[in-house]
């Protein structure tokens, strides 16, 4: 398929043909919930813990005299029921990642690129680059283009300035190609592809 090249500045650009290998497939919800189930489960930090009956330290003597209280008969004060004591069944520390293998992941991502082409949701710049690294100046040459939610994705390196100028603009993120990812795809309501990110997609799905 042919889409249109433009550039930050609004002017047409000539055309780019896209693989349907890649950008052409009929986007499964599943396949992309898989894999942002994987992405949040990976980043987690799982540090959350609580102190279990063994990691309280309490008297072990009894509480009061076996028999003639009433009452059950306790003799460690670590016990749950207990003010100050140990939390049953509480959270311990873990990872939460678990396994993708990697053709799913690199199928997911496919059907996340064709989805945005599907809701036509995708634009192609020829270069993502800023003489000056001057927040304001970047982000009136977005919203002309209509990008004021993006994923912008540059070649190998991203340049500099158009970086640093991005930083500040919410709702707008920038990555190399080497950190292209579903979940930040479909987070953003525009994706933004270089000519060069492009080329590099085509070429690392063929």
């Amino acid at each position: 398929m042919d889409i249109k090249v433009t550039t930050l500045d609004g002017k047409a650009s000539g055309k780019v043909s896209l693989s349907d290998a890649v950008f052409g497939l009929d986007p499964r919800v599943d396949i992309l919930q898989r894999m942002v189930r994987y992405q949040l489960a990976k980043r987690r930090a799982g540090t959350h813990q609580t102190q279990g009956r063994s990691d309280v330290n309490r008297t072990g003597a009894r509480l009061y005299r076996q028999k003639g209280t009433g009452n059950a008969r306790h003799h460690a004060a670590s016990a749950p029921q207990f003010r100050g004591g140990g939390k049953a069944h509480g959270p311990q520390s873990r990872d939460h990642a678990h396994d993708l293998n990697k053709k799913f992941r690199a199928l997911a991502l496919r059907h996340a690129l064709s989805s945005k082409v599907k809701d036509e949701s995708l634009v192609i710049v020829d270069d993502a680059a800023s003489k000056d690294p001057k927040t304001a100046a970047l982000r009136g040459r977005l919203e002309k283009l209509g990008l004021t939610n993006a994923l912008v994705i540059g070649g190998a390196e991203v340049d500099n300035n158009f970086k640093l100028a991005a930083r500040n603009i919410p709702n707008v993120d920038v990555l190399p190609i080497q950190g292209i990812n579903v979940y930040d795809i479909l987070r953003r309501d525009k994706l933004v592809l270089t000519k060069a990110a492009v080329d590099a997609l085509e070429e690392r799905f063929k």
